[in-house]
């Protein structure tokens, strides 16, 4: 498989296959809401459209970066996520680097979403499909944060197969470290862990760096004009 790894603003032409990496927070928050029973996630190009759709749709639930804001039900932090009751609802995120990374390549013909929760899936997908070449959009820090870079480049040496760890015995919790070193040493998850950033739980650096938390990958696809992320487990 011939990875390439971009920033957002590198992006210049659609790519066949596209996984876009936002660990701190915006994949690791949409894992915990499908984990929590939403249906469907949709992607929002800004607030203002986020509560335009909530507008429409009453029973939608608004998520924003940042501090809680007037329309919007929840916030960017597994953390605060991880006991919500989301059973059969429509999320719309907006976020400040995922959901950006993700609409800039919506007319891939696969979009996944990543973080380390989904990472062994995400890259079983990749393996299953036997993709030539995949475009790993590093999102956060104009593709500088190493947090997203470290996922990304885990994710692909997974997707290459078993034969691509130097200890055939290695499992992937064994080949994760060094990667989950770097995240945990990134400067998004200093900030989170300082309390720089708002709307933020002290348990999101940890819980953004489980390995593997949940069993399905997250694909997103354009549905009635909206770029939707839902579930997909690998077969």
């Amino acid at each position: 498989m011939d990875a390439h790894f971009l920033a957002i603003s590198q992006i210049r032409q659609v790519p066949s296959v596209a996984v876009v990496v936002d660990v701190m927070r915006a994949y690791t928050v949409a894992a915990w809401a499908f984990a929590r029973g939403a249906e469907k996630i949709v992607l929002a190009e800004s607030q203002a459209a986020a509560l335009a759709l909530t507008a429409r749709h009453p029973d939608w639930v608004a998520l924003k970066d940042g501090p809680p804001a007037p329309g919007f039900d929840l916030v960017n932090s597994p953390g605060l996520l991880r006991s919500a009751d989301l059973a059969g609802r429509t999320v719309v995120q907006k976020t400040t680097a995922g959901t950006v990374g993700a609409l800039a390549v919506k007319h891939a013909p696969l979009v996944l979403c990543a973080g380390f929760v989904v990472a062994e899936a995400t890259a079983r997908v990749l393996r299953d499909g036997g993709y030539g070449e995949v475009t790993f959009v590093v999102t956060g820090e104009d593709g500088r944060a190493d947090e997203d870079l470290a996922c990304a480049q885990y994710i692909a040496r997974r997707a290459a197969g078993p034969d691509a760890d130097a200890d055939p015995g290695a499992t992937a919790s064994g080949t994760a470290g060094p990667y989950l070193r770097r995240a945990a040493a990134s400067r998004a998850a200093a900030e989170l862990a300082s309390g720089v950033r708002e709307g933020a739980h002290p348990d999101d650096v940890a819980l953004c760096l489980e390995l593997d938390r949940f069993p399905f990958a997250m694909a997103a696809t354009p549905e009635d004009g909206l770029m939707v992320l839902r579930p997909h487990a690998p077969r």
